[in-house]
């Protein structure tokens, strides 16, 4: 349950409930706890970046942070593309191979749009740098999906996608050495007219792309299917700690326990719960003094507050929900995200002292 004692991380939640943000507060907490620790983060605000005084040249490189903690600090900035690329370097047979993929135009379009790439490749990061070992522990940011259980799924789609008779299909010779399709090329002009039809309904070209790509990727798909099976597995691993972020209000409530019931029954290893800028309470004050900004602050604390009590009731004790105030500023700082890392910590401990858990 406590995410201190696990060497790999991961935060998810829906988009907007500032989990990035947490993520890199938590990295630097445990630094400053004197653990060596890499921050993984996909498309980080500019302020993010310049609270962790990285730029550019942390795409998919680990960059040092000047944090001054007693264990060094590290951030990088996922890049699905680039992910892509290094594991066809890896797997090509040759450097012949991983060009022709390289340079295949539908590779350029499926490497960074394809559904689940994304999700897919933050997997696969977070399984390269756990394998080398050179940090005490590893936080990652997932990418910002509608639904958090996209990340997790990323790797059986893979290999389903693999092992589908669809791509049995797609890898069949459907051209000749001249770019013609060889189911018509045999029909003469009814064989002409069919390739014009297809060319204007779908464009041949991008089909000829299609199975050019298809072609030269059937080497590295075995090695593919291999390494998302190990990440399958290292997701899973009772190493692995999750942290599902929420925002507040019971409107969050369902979706939040429906994300928390799909973690568990899968079988990930969920920990706390973190219901994010949360709205405070204000005092009561005379009904004359009040004015619209006051009840609407008022109602907005009521109605966050109601929300966590609710999440609470639900999730019982099966898991830990820590609720993190909303804060007058979005940190834009180291010295700020260490406030946010110390604050999650003490909330944390709060949670965990509560149920008899030691921290």
């Amino acid at each position: 349950m406590d995410p201190r004692r696990h060497p790999l991380v991961i935060v998810v939640g829906g988009g907007g409930v500032g989990k990035t943000t947490l993520a890199a507060a938590i990295g630097l907490a445990s630094a400053h706890a004197g653990d060596d620790t890499l921050v993984m983060t996909f498309d980080p605000s500019l302020r993010l970046k310049d609270a962790l005084g990285v730029g550019d040249e942390a795409i998919n490189e680990e960059t040092p942070v000047a944090s001054h903690t007693a264990g060094r600090l590290w951030a990088s900035l996922l890049d699905a593309r680039t992910t892509f690329d290094r594991l066809i370097h890896r797997y090509a047979p040759d450097e012949a191979a991983g060009q022709r993929i390289l340079t295949n135009r539908f590779y350029d379009r499926l490497s960074g749009n394809l559904a689940g790439a994304l999700e897919y490749m933050a997997s696969e990061r977070l399984f390269e740098v756990a394998d080398e070992g050179l940090h005490d522990r590893v936080v990652l940011d997932t990418p910002p999906t509608r639904q958090a259980i996209d990340f997790l799924g990323a790797p059986e789609r893979i290999v389903s996608f693999l092992d589908s008779g669809a791509l049995r299909i797609a890898l069949k010779p459907w051209f000749d050495d001249q770019g013609k399709l060889k189911a018509t090329s045999r029909l003469g002009i009814l064989g002409r007219n069919v390739e014009s039809f297809l060319d204007r309904m779908v464009g041949l070209e991008l089909l000829r792309d299609m199975a050019e790509f298809f072609q030269a990727f059937a080497p590295l798909f075995e090695g593919f299917r291999e390494r998302a099976l190990q990440v399958q597995d290292l997701l899973k691993s009772p190493r692995t700690l999750f942290i599902l972020v929420s925002g507040p209000g019971s409107g969050r409530v369902a979706d939040t326990l429906f994300f928390a019931r799909r973690l568990t029954e899968a079988g990930y290893n969920l920990g706390p719960i973190v219901v994010n800028r949360v709205h405070p309470l204000l005092k009561p004050v005379h009904p004359a003094t009040k004015t619209e900004g006051h009840r609407l602050l008022s109602w907005l604390g009521r109605r966050d507050h109601e929300g966590v009590a609710e999440l609470r009731d639900l999730v019982g004790d099966s898991h830990p929900v820590v609720e993190i105030p909303l804060l007058p500023d979005e940190p834009t700082d180291l010295k700020s995200l260490s406030a946010l890392g110390e604050l999650f910590e003490s909330r944390l401990d709060e949670e965990l002292s509560g149920r008899g858990t030691p921290s």
